[in-house]
Parts: C-alpha cells; sequence; structure tokens
C-alpha cells in the first residue's frame, strides 16, 4: 500500500520560512515524478510546484517562484519544499503527491488528476 505522509507545517509569521518533508513508502520511489499542492476552505486543491524523477527539472506556479525550493532524496525516499519569504496567502494545507505513472513528466502546471497517491496534508499558517 502506498502511503505519503507530510511533515514540517505550523504556524509562521509573514517573510518567515518552513520547510516540508513528505516520506514515501509501498512505491519504488524513484522513477515517479511528485509535486506538491495546496488547498484553502471552499476552493481547489492549487498545484505550487512539481519535480521529475531525476530531480533535475522542477516547475512552480507563478505564486511561489522564487521563494518556494522542491527537492528530493530518492536513497531516503522523501521529498522536499523550502518554504521562504511567506506570506498571509501562502496558509493552507499543503499535500504531496505521486504522479500515476512512472517516467511521466513536462515542464509546466500539473493537475491533481496527473497524480494518484496522496499524502494526508499538513497545514501552513502564515500570520502575525
Amino acid at each position: 500500500q502506498v502511503q505519503l505522509v507530510e511533515s514540517g507545517g505550523g504556524l509562521v509569521q509573514p517573510g518567515g520560512s518552513l520547510s516540508l518533508s513528505c516520506e514515501v513508502s509501498g512505491l519504488t520511489f524513484s522513477p515517479y515524478a511528485v509535486g506538491w499542492f495546496r488547498q484553502v476552505p471552499g476552493k481547489e486543491r492549487e498545484f505550487v510546484t512539481v519535480i521529475n524523477w531525476t530531480g533535475d527539472d522542477t516547475y512552480y506556479a507563478d505564486s511561489v517562484k522564487g521563494r518556494f525550493t522542491i527537492s528530493r532524496d530518492n536513497a531516503k525516499k522523501t521529498l522536499y519544499l523550502q518554504m521562504n519569504n511567506l506570506k498571509p496567502e501562502d496558509t493552507a494545507v499543503y499535500y504531496c503527491a505521486a504522479h500515476k505513472r512512472p517516467f511521466a513528466y513536462y515542464n509546466g502546471r500539473h493537475s491533481a488528476l496527473d497524480f494518484d497517491s496522496w499524502g494526508q496534508g499538513t497545514q501552513v499558517t502564515v500570520s502575525s
């Protein structure tokens, strides 16, 4: 059974930083692109960023470009999201997700429909 477990969320002041992790089990991690999405109540799940299976190609939503950094460690089967210069509008539940097909990735915005394995989410709150 595939499991993705996020950690690292919390409360931070505007301009602060947080680092999220996502540990993956039950899946041969290395062939799959993985990404981060976020969701606020009453809105659709929003694409944040994605990374290809080797970790050398990434794509970011315009709203986070230059502030967030996605990375992965295939040996540890872990995905990371470093979030800097956080803004109140970054407040959301953050989800990690694994692509539904191995070796499938494109350098562009991904749909949530491209992913079929999801974590339970971790809350990030940016507030003074």
